[in-house]
């Protein structure tokens, strides 16, 4: 679990990998260069995020017995696609930067990739001494150069059922800190089992029920003593809020049941690069600037799910995988009583 953990809150890291690297030259070409690459840079990685933590809801359709209680410890493995690892950056969309070779356009990595070879830029500013200058900057790169094709994930669930067919559940993912970087997630949901209304539901071959689940995650970096550049409380928060509206179709065997989801999530992901900074040259030459930008970006998609449980007295164990725009697998571990 602790290796899980320590792999979650890495990944935090890369979602911020371009502040590691020349963030003063980035801060040269103007905030809204540096906000324009950001926002490109860590797209893939934020939805990676929003579609990862709603994992691992259910691992059925039939509700607990009233007043009964779930504990799962879950484990969740999103799936990096190909598609995610670059975009395509047009210089036009830049007013102070430009391909060193003069291409007009070129795909380059995002948080989840890696530029091999390395990807320059050429930087242009005016000096207040010496007029309009120019530096060149290395792209950064992103958790492609660790070959990293999947990110892992975990949580602890819990469940109660106050009412027939009705279940409460919460998760929660214990504040984390490695090195300077801090993740912590709760979620509460709601899953109501249909079929319980129906006058012999025990005698109905399935369950089929609704879940309702929202998922907040704090993740946080502060690289203030890499001294990348001057300045104070220099960090990037991110936020992450998401709703979970869930169809869920079961069997109701004693040992071994497969069951399958379809559901819709929509979130939002807000980071801000937070502190202050003092950038050596350019236009912003020895001047401070506080809180330079927040990126705000919503994440929303169908998913499907399908998987088996078994059961074997007060234990339990179930597997799925999820289609989605970040495919996921799920291995949970359950005890219920």
């Amino acid at each position: 679990m602790n290796s899980i953990k320590t792999t979650f809150a890495v990944f935090l890291m890369g979602l911020t990998g371009f502040a590691q690297e020349n963030i003063n030259d980035l801060m040269a070409a103007g905030i809204n260069d540096a906000k324009t690459f950001t926002s490109h840079y860590i797209a893939p990685a934020s939805d990676g995020l929003g579609y990862g933590i709603n994992n691992g809801w259910f691992n059925s359709g039939k509700a607990l017995k009233r007043f009964g209680f779930e504990i799962s410890v879950i484990g969740n493995a999103i799936f990096i696609k190909d598609k995610h690892k670059s975009f395509t950056m047009q210089a036009s969309d830049y007013e102070n930067v430009r391909f060193s070779d003069g291409s007009t356009s070129k795909q380059v990595a995002t948080a989840l990739g890696h530029n091999d070879p390395g990807i320059s830029v050429v930087i242009t500013y005016d000096d207040p001494i010496f007029g309009q200058q120019e530096t060149t900057l290395t792209l950064p790169t992103g958790l492609g150069a660790t070959s990293v094709n999947f990110i892992p994930t975990a949580f602890v669930q819990a469940a109660f059922s106050p009412f027939k067919g009705t279940q409460i559940k919460g998760r929660f993912f214990p504040k984390t800190n490695v090195e300077d970087a801090k993740v912590s997630l709760y979620g509460v949901g709601l899953q109501q089992e249909f079929t319980t209304f129906l006058p012999a539901d025990k005698l109905f071959p399935v369950a089929i029920s609704g879940l309702i689940a929202y998922t907040h995650l704090d993740g946080a970096y502060d690289f203030t003593d890499t001294e990348i550049v001057a300045g104070s409380k220099q960090r990037i928060e991110t936020d992450v809020n998401t709703w979970l509206f869930e169809m869920i179709v079961s069997t109701k065997l004693k040992v071994i049941n497969v069951y399958g989801g379809l559901g819709y999530m929509t979130g939002t992901t807000t980071s801000d690069l937070l502190g202050s900074y003092v950038v050596s040259d350019g236009v912003l030459f020895s001047q401070e600037i506080k809180d330079p930008f927040s990126i705000e970006k919503d994440v929303s998609g169908v998913r499907a799910t399908l998987g088996a449980n078994l059961k074997l007295g007060f234990f339990g164990l179930n597997l799925d995988y999820t289609l989605a725009a970040f495919n996921s697998a799920v291995l949970g571990l359950n005890v219920s009583f």
